[in-house]
């Protein structure tokens, strides 16, 4: 597959995903949220669409030692809730990057809905080529988004590119192990929009490549399993909301796919990743 295909199918995945700007405003409502008064602090409960919510956003921040000076690049942002809380409770500037147009839509919109867009800015780019300057950022994050990018190299050039010397980049994501098969990968590129899944050891070597050098890795095989089954209840819990959406066969594509991908890290399959890296 090339990459400009591999690309638009990654489009298509965000723009078709279960938790999107309509949902989130229309569980908004549903709980009684005022909309004309929305605060960061009542949308966080709902715009964390990676594993681990908030306190993922926490993570990352105190590995990466942002500080209210530091200027942040949220690599594949998607609706922005990273962005915004790191903005709101570590006092930073945040810039988001992404792929898909309707993710950076939906993080203007809820952005200025809280009143963050001062020190909250997304731009609809492709992480390989940023729209960004030579050393422009003190930090840069991102959670479980480099699996769906092609060219894992070039992402990590790109990030030591724009990352001034000293930079951090902190990040999350799915990777693979000894006994991820042909089969479950090809399936998960299909079905997902996944792209050459690195292993732990991989990420290491092309971060040295790239120009960092790794400060720490976690392993997180085991809390993401028990966090991914509780997210395939959530999306189940969606049905009547995708259904409407997209429409019966959407829901149940989605909902095979995603049984499948939970199972894969009961089984060992697949497992996490949160590295630490500083650029030399």
């Amino acid at each position: 597959m090339s990459k400009d295909t591999h690309l638009a199918e990654v489009r298509s995945f965000y723009d078709s995903h279960p938790i999107s700007l309509p949902q989130i405003l229309e569980k908004l409502k549903r709980d009684g949220a005022d909309l004309d008064a929305l605060t960061e602090d009542t949308l966080q409960a709902y715009d964390q669409d990676h594993y681990g919510g908030v306190a993922a956003n926490d993570a990352l921040a105190e590995l990466a030692g942002i500080t209210d000076s530091d200027h942040v690049l949220d690599i594949c942002c998607g609706l922005g809730g990273p962005a915004r809380y790191l903005a709101q409770n570590y006092g930073c500037r945040v810039s988001g990057v992404d792929l898909t147009a309707s993710r950076i839509e939906g993080a203007k919109r809820l952005t200025q809905m809280t009143g963050q867009a001062d020190r909250v800015a997304f731009h609809c780019a492709d992480a390989m080529n940023t729209p960004f300057a030579d050393d422009e950022f003190d930090v840069a994050i991102s959670q479980e988004a480099f699996c769906h990018i092609p060219d894992k190299d070039q992402v990590l050039r790109e990030s030591a590119r724009v990352l001034k010397s000293g930079g951090r980049l902190a990040f999350t994501d799915i990777v693979a192990t000894d006994t991820t098969t042909g089969e479950g990968r090809r399936r998960l590129e299909r079905e997902l929009a996944f792209s050459g899944l690195c292993t732990i050891p991989d990420y290491r070597q092309r971060l040295e490549r790239a120009g960092f050098t790794v400060r720490q890795a976690d392993y997180l095989g085991e809390i993401w399993r028990d966090i991914l089954i509780e997210r395939l209840a959530m999306y189940r819990s969606l049905k009547d909301q995708t259904v409407e959406r997209f429409g019966l066969a959407h829901f149940e594509s989605w909902d095979s796919a995603y049984a499948f991908f939970v199972g894969q890290y009961e089984t060992g399959g697949l497992s996490g990743v949160r590295l630490l890296a500083e650029r030399l």
